[in-house]
């Protein structure tokens, strides 16, 4: 089965999202946050690699932009808290 062009995506933008998650931090203190190293960094923010499962749960608990925003751009980005019972 062939993927259709729709669902590849954009790291560019993946990694311009992220980009502006980390603000006026370095790319060497945001990687260490991350648990990555900073070259790693840096390929994720330029689009060359896609950010691991890991990476984007990290993202998501930090700063609490859902996994859709980071991914896709979704215009609300907030992460859904659930109600524990």
């Amino acid at each position: 089965m062939r993927k259709s062009k729709d669902e590849k995506p954009d790291l560019d933008q993946i990694g311009r999202r992220i980009r502006s998650l980390r603000g006026e931090l370095l790319q060497e203190d945001f990687a260490h946050d991350l648990g990555i190293s900073q070259g790693q960094l840096s390929k994720i923010e330029s689009g060359k690699l896609p950010p691991t499962v890991e990476i984007l749960i990290r993202l998501t608990k930090r700063f609490r932009k859902s996994a859709d925003w980071i991914l896709l751009g979704d215009k609300q980005g907030f992460s859904v808290q659930r109600e524990e019972k």
